[in-house]
């Protein structure tokens, strides 16, 4: 699996004029990677996002999954909204089966597909309970897996933990990397979140406030279960959070590349 985003450029018009939102923005995501998009609330993230996700044309550029053009919204590309988006009238179970039953998958299929991942999810003996019945994290991770259900390419994430307090979003963090280290579905995430990108990230696509032009793509060669201390978590820490200041002051140099070494 191959995600190529080639020159893509996003301009709307705004008080009789035009405003350049994404600027010429090219970088490729390979199978297996977890890859953040990064920066300032209004740099463009959730835009490119739903770009690739097929809701809405570029005005320049093209993206291309597997050598092919995406130009609307389909099964090989699965969104997890911030708002969780269930089915309120459903149940887990249901919601989760949803997408299954819209590509009328055998009903032992579906039923062996919605068990592995409610046991993936630590949702076993929730499935009969309806959203207003569960938590915040369950809601989400509920979320996350019906995205996962008809084994998309990608799984396209917009600041999937956004809507719960501090806490909940560290222990969601933990198990949205468990759940990703047994699937390894290929992840592109939104978020403006420093440790959550450090957390998460195999790659840190950092954003520029203005254009959305593309400031650093950084590796995060961290081990896997993560670990939210030691010096070079740290770093990556102090690094990014010089960077998302930097981005909001177009014009001036970004931090040096002092995380080559690492």
């Amino acid at each position: 699996m191959r995600l190529d985003v080639k020159n893509v450029s996003k301009v709307f018009m705004a008080d009789g004029g035009e405003r350049t939102v994404l600027a010429d923005l090219s970088f490729t995501v390979r199978e297996g990677q977890f890859v953040t998009l990064f920066g300032p609330s209004g740099c463009g993230k959730t835009t490119l996002l739903s770009i690739i996700a097929g809701f809405q044309p570029a005005s320049g550029g093209k993206v291309e999954l597997d050598g092919l053009p995406v130009t609307k919204p389909g099964p090989d590309r699965a969104f997890v909204f911030q708002d969780y988006a269930l089915f309120p009238w459903m149940t887990v179970g249901q919601n989760v089966l949803y997408p299954l039953r819209q590509q009328k998958l055998p009903r032992d299929e579906q039923e062996a597909r919605l068990g592995r991942l409610l046991d993936l999810a630590h949702l076993q003996g929730c499935e009969k309970l309806f959203p207003n019945q569960i938590s915040g994290g369950m809601k989400q991770r509920t979320a996350v897996i019906r995205a996962l259900a008809c084994n998309p390419r990608v799984l396209l994430m917009d600041e999937p933990l956004g809507a719960v307090d501090y806490l909940m979003r560290r222990e969601l963090q933990e198990e949205l990397e468990s759940i990703w280290i047994e699937d390894r579905t290929t992840v592109l995430m939104v978020t403006h979140d420093v440790e959550e990108a450090i957390y998460l990230s195999d790659r840190v696509i950092v954003m520029s406030a203005c254009g959305g032009r593309i400031v650093e793509d950084m590796k995060i060669r961290l081990e896997r279960p993560r670990r939210r201390r030691g010096q070079q978590y740290h770093e990556y820490r102090d690094h990014l959070t010089d960077l998302l200041r930097a981005s909001h002051q177009e014009g001036e140099d970004m931090p040096g590349e002092k995380l080559a070494a690492l």
